[in-house]
């Protein structure tokens, strides 16, 4: 198993790794709306934290040598169901093209008074 740590994406806050690669897969831990360079939270907008996730998601995945494209499974965490249109709007901007599998899962409350977080399956390319 090879562990991936990155100074691009939010740092582990926790006993846990940004991502590891096993098995030809990136799984990558849930990420927050952290700016990595400050370690400030980004409590703005549901659109503002989404994008910051995914930008988080991305750089984990250039970390291990994969780009969004290599994304097979996301899943969405959100506090409020009510904001998930503005949720898939933010990620169908980002993913482009890229479909990859998905599951969206409501929550009460997330760390920090947090809107969104994802954690993500990505292949490792061939």
């Amino acid at each position: 198993m090879e562990i991936i740590l990155t100074p691009d994406a939010t740092k582990p806050g926790g006993h846990y790794s940004q991502a590891t690669i096993h098995g030809g897969f990136i799984f990558i831990s849930g990420q927050l709306p952290i700016d990595p360079s400050t370690g400030g939270k980004i409590l703005g907008s549901i659109e503002e934290q989404t994008e910051a996730v995914l930008r988080n998601v991305k750089a984990i995945l250039e970390a291990a040598g994969s780009d969004i494209e290599n994304l097979l499974k996301v899943t969405v965490y959100v506090s409020d169901i009510g904001q998930w249109d503005q949720v898939n709007t933010v990620y169908a901007e980002f993913m482009g093209d890229h479909k990859p599998a998905r599951a969206i899962v409501p929550t009460r409350e997330l760390h920090y008074g947090f809107k969104v977080e994802m954690d993500a399956i990505a292949a490792v390319p061939e």
